[in-house]
């Protein structure tokens, strides 16, 4: 048709193939906006359809116009009739004479030469052509390989109207059944059209989570920064604080720890007693409310054995069991104990500290030494010179101690009240410094890890799903791990830790409800270094995503010992379109 990009043709033959029977909204879309050329072209393409020979696609019809002679299409030295299409042998190196046969479905690189390859060995041998085409009209058409042609199977999941079985070999016929799998391919592609759509909104919503966690961690990095300025200046002062308090400490005159007097050597002896014997009391109170429930037990054993014996058993040894019980039950039995006596026994059972009945630090003394007498001298100045003196004499003792000339008399065992508790809190100032630091450093490392694209999977971090499979029932939490678990019961076995978000490609078919990788490069997370399988590697799983509308497991395979492989649906990698379907990244438009 003059005017008309040859490039458009196969399409506009697809949708006048498939016009009559076709309602999904993706090719429909299409096939509308073709609508002024479509009107105009009909009958040019109705006209020239039938010239197509048997098994040529339209966008392989061009190099078959001709009605006289045919160029094999990759290699164009090589003219045959028209007469020699479809005639069963294969004429061109790479089968294009061939479209509707199977003569040439040996053909290959390594292929050798033959009598009509006329190019000799810069001959191309690989086939020209995708397969046998079907028009399927009611579905979609589709290429069958060219070994299936006539081999008197009927490939209806390619081939829908049976035009690949046209030799009826073996008294093979295929019916036309397109109109029924079309209707039934399209009622599911809709269910799939709309789960996509579904899938893509999902994954807006992901999206937006995964910002506002991101958010969340941007705006923690800047209080974090904030927090840190003020504790670094916290722990300055009390850097400066102790410092001070350990200057004031070397300036004192210390008391010496002096010796006891003997009253304070007697009270020290009598306390230690006392508690040891209060200790003792509660040791014994606690064995003997042992042995009176096991008394208690033994006697109502010993009644029941009494009253359930059989007298008229001639056993001597039964008879003086039972004599002697009851002997031991007409004795009087003394009392074990009552509640005064337990009340009494409870206030004697507490320390001196509580119930303070003696005040042991009243009766604690110590022999004065020289340096409280030296204390002692400050007591007889008048109270507004005594601070003022003592302040001097304290500045003065700093002095010489720090420029060498005096030695400090304290105690290197012994620190003040003062400086521990300046100590104290300037380890914990720093302690708590550290601590946000790291949490910054944390935050930071955050920001930088790979959560795949628009972040999404920070708004699955930690989240996890399952699946049954035979005995086991396996686990997948997002960015964390893989676990397999035991329906019977035992420990879980880590089929591996994450390690990165990767890609993979893969080539499956997607079947009819949808839970498929199909083709093409997909997103891949990979678990690595899990429990040790014996005899054998760390276990490894390689998490392969699909676009879906929920967070699904579909399949797990064990490709080679301990190393799985998950195919697992989720909204997180579809891509949202224009139009606001979801379409997962790198996926075959299959409309």
């Amino acid at each position: 048709m003059p005017g008309l990009d040859e490039n458009i043709w196969p399409e506009l033959v697809h949708c006048l193939d498939i016009a009559h029977d076709y309602t999904s909204s993706g090719l429909k879309m299409r096939c509308t906006n073709y609508a002024p050329l479509l009107i105009t072209a009909a009958q040019a393409v109705l006209a020239a359809e039938p010239s197509r020979p048997r098994g040529v696609g339209p966008e392989h019809a061009k190099f078959y116009k001709s009605p006289d002679i045919f160029t094999c299409i990759s290699n164009p030295a090589i003219t045959l009739s028209s007469s020699q299409i479809n005639d069963d042998y294969c004429d061109c190196p790479d089968g294009s004479d061939e479209p509707g046969t199977s003569a040439c479905s040996y053909l290959s690189d390594l292929s050798p030469s033959y009598a009509s390859d006329l190019s000799s060995d810069n001959a191309s041998r690989s086939i020209a052509l995708p397969g046998f085409y079907c028009k399927n009209k009611g579905h979609q058409p589709n290429y069958v390989p060219f070994l299936g042609v006539n081999d008197g199977v009927c490939d209806y999941d390619l081939c829908c109207d049976g035009s690949d079985e046209w030799a009826q070999v073996g008294g093979v016929k295929c019916e036309n059944r397109c109109n029924e799998i079309g209707k039934a391919w399209r009622k599911q592609d809709e269910q799939r059209q709309k789960s996509l759509g579904a899938a893509g909104k999902r994954r807006k919503e992901l999206v937006a989570e995964a910002g506002r966690l991101r958010k969340q961690v941007e705006d923690r990095i800047q209080s974090l920064e904030t927090e840190i300025q003020g504790a670094g200046l916290k722990v300055k002062s009390l850097e400066t604080a102790l410092a001070d308090a350990e200057r004031q400490e070397r300036g004192k005159v210390v008391r010496s720890a002096g010796k006891a007097s003997k009253l304070g050597t007697l009270v020290q002896m009598a306390k230690d007693r006392i508690e040891e014997l209060r200790e003792s009391l509660v040791e014994v109170r606690e064995q003997r409310d042992t042995a009176a429930v096991r008394l208690t037990e033994l006697e109502a054993l010993l009644s029941t054995f009494k009253a359930e014996y059989n007298p008229n058993f001639n056993d001597e040894g039964v008879k003086r069991a039972v004599r002697s019980w009851e002997d031991y039950v007409a004795r009087d039995k003394p009392a074990i104990g009552d509640a005064a006596h337990d009340r009494d026994l409870d206030e004697i059972s507490k320390p001196d500290s509580e119930t303070g009945v003696i005040k042991w630090s009243d009766w604690e003394e110590r022999e004065e030494s020289d340096t409280d007498v030296l204390y002692k001298i400050e007591e007889y100045l008048p109270v507004a010179v005594r601070g003022w003196v003592d302040q001097k004499l304290r500045d003065l003792r700093v002095l010489l101690i720090e420029n060498g000339i005096l030695a400090t008399s304290a105690d290197p065992g012994s620190e003040s009240k003062t400086v521990t508790d300046a100590r104290d809190a300037l380890n914990a100032a720093q302690d708590g410094e550290n601590g946000l630091r790291n949490e910054l450093t944390g935050h930071k490392d955050d920001l930088v890890k790979d959560y795949g694209m628009d972040d999404v999977f920070r708004a699955l971090k930690g989240q996890c799903i399952s699946k049954d499979s035979g005995e086991y029932k396996y686990e997948l939490c997002w960015l964390d791990k893989t676990t397999q678990k035991s329906k019977k019961g035992g420990s879980h076995t880590g089929m591996g830790n994450f390690a990165r978000i990767d890609s993979t490609t893969v080539d499956d078919d997607i079947p009819p409800d949808g839970k498929g990788l199909g083709s093409g490069v997909r997103v891949a997370l990979r678990y690595e270094n899990g429990q040790h399988c014996w005899n054998g590697p760390n276990r490894s799983t390689l998490v392969v995503l699909a676009c879906a509308e929920q967070d699904e497991i579909w399949k797990i395979t064990e490709e080679e010992k301990c190393v799985y492989r998950m195919e697992v649906g989720t909204p997180a990698v579809c891509e949202v379109l224009d139009n606001g379907k979801g379409k997962e990244r790198g996926a075959r438009d299959e409309l």
